[in-house]
């Protein structure tokens, strides 16, 4: 159990879990992109751990630019996305993948997916660390998927509880 500003949680998903999990993806990434060079997108905040573990897994000739969307206020999405910080490499007709650390309704991603394809990328594709289909409201679901969790609030490993507890290594569950 560990608490994140006023709220308590437990561990959901170990550390070695996730590492291990990370893993697989990469590997399949690297597999299925074998001899292509690929530009990984990743949405900050919450996606920066995920994002330089997976790094670390990729074979592949890559980029890395990242991008800054808000979607959420306290514990709730507010349903709206607001772009913060913009894309800054020219990506027609490369190989694509954004990098997410959560996918919950799909309204960030829908939204990072419609700016990315003005620029005519040659494909795109999500991975997400975490995928809470039962709350999915979006366009397209993720191509890689580390964990689908039920929709309940989580924290750690990038993921914060009002900006706190991003630093954890773990995925901790709220306690209900």
């Amino acid at each position: 159990m560990t608490r994140v500003g006023d709220k308590q949680f437990e561990v959901f998903i170990t550390a070695e879990e996730l590492q291990k999990e990370i893993a697989s993806l990469a590997a399949h990434i690297n597999k299925e992109y074998a001899g292509k060079e690929v530009v990984f997108i990743a949405v900050l905040n919450g996606a920066f751990m995920f994002a330089s573990d997976l790094m670390k897994n990729i074979s592949l000739d890559c980029r890395i630019s990242f991008v800054k969307m808000s979607s959420y206020k306290g514990l709730r999405s507010t349903g709206t996305v607001e772009e913060l910080i913009g894309l800054g490499l020219d990506l027609k007709g490369k190989e694509v993948i954004l990098v997410e650390d959560i996918v919950d309704t799909g309204l960030t991603i829908d939204k990072i997916i419609g700016l990315v394809s003005e620029q005519e990328p040659a494909s795109v594709k999500v991975c997400t660390l975490l995928y809470k289909p039962t709350a999915f409201k979006g366009s397209k679901e993720p191509d890689y998927v580390g964990f689908s969790i039920p929709d309940a609030f989580v924290v750690g490993y990038g993921l914060d509880y009002m900006e706190l507890g991003r630093n954890l290594n773990a995925i901790y569950q709220i306690k209900s």
